[in-house]
C-alpha cells in the first residue's frame, strides 16, 4: 500500500484546502494522473499521484485543510479498478475479535499455573510473531504489538512495522490539538437572534486578510495623492488607437502607459524599487511590476517580468495573458512570486479615491482612479473641463521619505500628461 501525500509545493508555500477530489475511491490511478485540486495561498495546483493502481483510501475530504507531507490518500498498487470495498478491507473488527476472545480464554492461566515472568507477554500478545529487534524498539517507543500491522505476509512484525505505528500515533496527537484549536475557534462564534448565513473563508480569501492586516502592522505606510490631466492620453489612444491594434493584435490601453511611467519614476528614485531584508535595503536592479487582477475568488497580483525591456504592445499582451490566467484559475506560482512594484486599478470599478495597501514586501504601490470631467483653472487662468485622474502612492516610510514619495507622484504625473515623450524614451 503506497501513500499519497501533500507534496512540497513552493518555499512560501507550507499549506493548503482541498478543492475538489478529482477522483473517487476505487478508481484506477496512473502514476503523474493528477488526482485532486489544491487551493493554495496564491493559486490552485493539481496533485499528482506518484504510484499507478487503485484508490483505496481518501484521507482527507474536500474543504480539509492539508500540510506539506500530510497523507491524503493511499494506493494499492496491485489492486483492480472497481473491486468492492469488501474485497479490498482487511477482515471486520467483528471477525477479529472473534480469535482474540478464543485467544483470550484459551491463555487464561489457571490458579495452580505460575505467573508468567516479565520477560514474556500475556494476552494475545503470546501469538503475536515479532522479531527480537521489533520487541525491543516496541519496548523503546511504549507501542503495544497487538495494535501493530504487520506488512510481512507471514504476519512476522519487524522494527519498521513498531515505527510506522508510531508514526502514526505521533501524527495523531499533533491532528488533536488542531481539532481543539478549530472547536475554540467554533466557541468563540457570536449566535445571532435573527436570520444569518454562515461561509467558510476560501483558502486565498484568508491569506489576503492576513497579508493586508500584516502590511498595515510591518510598515511605517503613508499615502500621498495627485492628479493627471489624460486629456494627451486620451487624445493618443484616440488617434493610434486604430493602426496600433491592426499592428500588434491587441488594444492600447491605460495600463501601458501607467506601467511605463512607474519604470521611469522607479529608475529616478531606486530606494522606491527596493525591500527591506532584516537590517539591509535591497535595491532592485529589475523592473518586475506587478498588476492587480479581481478575480471571483480575491485579489492577485501577477507579475510583469522586465517591464523596462518591454514596449507598449509587449505590455498590453503580457496584460492581456496573466488577467486571461487569473480569470480562468490558470495562474502558477512563477507568475505570482517576486515583483518589484505594484500598480492596482480601482477606476475599472468606478472608484474616485482610494489608499491602496502595500504588497509586502514591496514598499511601493500606485493607485489608479476613475477618470472624471472637471473644470480646471489653465496657465492663463481660463478655465476648460478636462478628464482628471487621481493618483495615489502608498509607501514605506521606514526606507522611503516624503519627499521622495511626493516627487515620485509628481514624476509619474509629468510623464502621463507628456505621453509623446514617453514614447519617444521607450
Amino acid at each position: 500500500m503506497k501513500e499519497i501525500k501533500v507534496p512540497e509545493l513552493a518555499e512560501s508555500i507550507t499549506e493548503g484546502t482541498i478543492a475538489e477530489w478529482l477522483v473517487s475511491k476505487g478508481d484506477k490511478v496512473e502514476k503523474g494522473d493528477p488526482v485532486l485540486e489544491l487551493e493554495t495561498d496564491k493559486v490552485n495546483v493539481e496533485v499528482n499521484s506518484e504510484y499507478s493502481g487503485v484508490l483505496t483510501e481518501i484521507l482527507k475530504e474536500e474543504g480539509e485543510d492539508v500540510e506539506v507531507g500530510d497523507i491524503i490518500a493511499k494506493v494499492d498498487e496491485n489492486g483492480e479498478a472497481g473491486g468492492s470495498d469488501e474485497a479490498s478491507q482487511p477482515e471486520s473488527s467483528e471477525e477479529k475479535e472473534e480469535p482474540k476472545q478464543e485467544a483470550k480464554q484459551e491463555e487464561q492461566p489457571s490458579q495452580e499455573q505460575p505467573q508468567p515472568s516479565e520477560e514474556k507477554e500475556t494476552g494475545n500478545k503470546q501469538d503475536t510473531v515479532a522479531s527480537p529487534a521489533a520487541r525491543k524498539r516496541a519496548r523503546e517507543l511504549g507501542i503495544d504489538l497487538s495494535e501493530v500491522y504487520p506488512k510481512d505476509p507471514l504476519g512476522r512484525i519487524r522494527p519498521e512495522d513498531v515505527e510506522q505505528t508510531a508514526a502514526g500515533r505521533n501524527q495523531k496527537q499533533q491532528e488533536e490539538p488542531k481539532k481543539e484549536k478549530k472547536e475554540a475557534k467554533t466557541s468563540e462564534k457570536t449566535e445571532f437572534e435573527k436570520p444569518v448565513e454562515r461561509v467558510k473563508m476560501s483558502r486565498r480569501r484568508q491569506t489576503i486578510a492576513n497579508r493586508l492586516v500584516e502590511a498595515q502592522q510591518t510598515a511605517a505606510m503613508l499615502t500621498t495623492f495627485n492628479e493627471v490631466d489624460m486629456t494627451a492620453i486620451m487624445k493618443l489612444r484616440s488617434e493610434r488607437k486604430d493602426k496600433f491594434a491592426e499592428k500588434h493584435d491587441v488594444k492600447l490601453g491605460f495600463m501601458s502607459f501607467f506601467t511605463k511611467a512607474v519604470v521611469g519614476a522607479l529608475k529616478e528614485f531606486p530606494l522606491i524599487n527596493a525591500e527591506i531584508q532584516g537590517n539591509e535595503i535591497v535595491l532592485k536592479k529589475f523592473y518586475d511590476i506587478g498588476i492587480a487582477v479581481s478575480t471571483d475568488e480575491g485579489l492577485v497580483v501577477p507579475v510583469v517580468r522586465d517591464a523596462d525591456r518591454l514596449d507598449f504592445a509587449g505590455i498590453e499582451k503580457e496584460i492581456g495573458r496573466l488577467g486571461q490566467k487569473a480569470k480562468a484559475k490558470e495562474l502558477q506560482l512563477g507568475d505570482l512570486q517576486g515583483g518589484s512594484f505594484t500598480i492596482t486599478n480601482g477606476g475599472i470599478f468606478g472608484s474616485l479615491l482610494s489608499t491602496p495597501i502595500l504588497n509586502t514586501p514591496q514598499v511601493g504601490i500606485l493607485g489608479m482612479h476613475s477618470i472624471q470631467k472637471r473644470p480646471i483653472v489653465m496657465p492663463d487662468d481660463s478655465i476648460e473641463v478636462r478628464p482628471m485622474m487621481y493618483i495615489a502612492m502608498s509607501y514605506d516610510h521606514r526606507i522611503v521619505d516624503g519627499k521622495e514619495a511626493v516627487q515620485f507622484l509628481v514624476r509619474i504625473k509629468q510623464l502621463l500628461e507628456d505621453p509623446y515623450d514617453l514614447l519617444l524614451e521607450g
